[in-house]
């Protein structure tokens, strides 16, 4: 086990430092983390592999400030996010940090504009500047032609291209995905994951993503497997991806 920090692509945005997770108590308790610490560089995209429970749905879920750990700290930007209250966290959610999950999530009604813009409203957005936001951040992804679309009549890269728009309007800093290709093809992966790439070089947004796929992995900075809620190894790439 490698337990060294990953090379920094700049200084970490992202800290954690002894992070365990229980759930239950008792002799129900299982330990989902333990002894966790990782940091993650400003302006990277990293990857956590690791099969299907070993912790990477429940580390994001920390990282993102969605759930609290059992024991240990998170840091962004030196700010600590542990042992704030709900609404501290929403608030530093709405202001710094992006979410995508495997599913789009995306309103069936509404048209690509209208669920970015919604998003916006739905997380406190000065209402002014809403507009001018969403097509931003559809143009970002490469939609803005697509924006008076609805979910129906786009294909699933396109879909999750607005669920990324939609997270990134509010331009956070961090942006955290769950498994975002393992609904698409490779085709529409990897559109995904060139959005991802453009997002990191054109603003220096620092991504961090779970994946299965190995194909993936190879397009990331940094990879850390998970094995049974513990990092059982940390990989840097040859070459960042310019």
């Amino acid at each position: 086990m490698q337990n060294e920090s990953l090379p920094a692509a700049g200084a970490p945005i992202l800290r954690a430092e002894g992070i365990k997770r229980v759930f239950g108590k008792g002799a129900q308790a299982f330990t989902a983390l333990a002894d966790i610490d990782l940091e993650l560089p400003e302006g990277s995209m990293v990857a956590l592999r690791g099969r299907s429970g070993s912790g990477k749905t429940t580390l994001l879920n920390i990282l993102g400030s969605l759930d609290e750990p059992t024991e240990g700290k998170v840091f962004l930007r030196d700010r600590e996010l542990t042992g704030l209250s709900g609404a501290e966290r929403s608030a530093v959610r709405r202001k710094e940090i992006g979410l995508v999950f495997q599913s789009f999530g995306l309103i069936p009604l509404m048209s690509a504009y209208e669920n970015v813009e919604f998003g916006l409203r739905i997380a406190g957005a000065p209402k002014a500047g809403n507009k001018e936001a969403a097509e931003q951040a559809l143009e970002r992804v490469g939609l803005k032609e697509r924006m008076k679309h609805r979910p129906t009549e786009l294909s699933g890269g396109e879909q999750q291209r607005v669920a990324i728009a939609r997270a990134i309007a509010h331009k956070p800093s961090l942006l955290i995905a769950d498994e975002p290709t393992a609904e698409l093809d490779s085709v529409m992966g990897l559109q995904v994951m060139q959005v991802f790439r453009d997002l990191v070089r054109r603003s220096g947004m620092t991504i961090l993503m779970t994946t299965h796929d190995p194909g993936m992995m190879e397009l990331v900075d940094d990879v850390i497997a998970l094995e049974d809620g513990r990092i059982d190894s940390k990989t840097a790439r040859q070459a960042r991806q310019a």
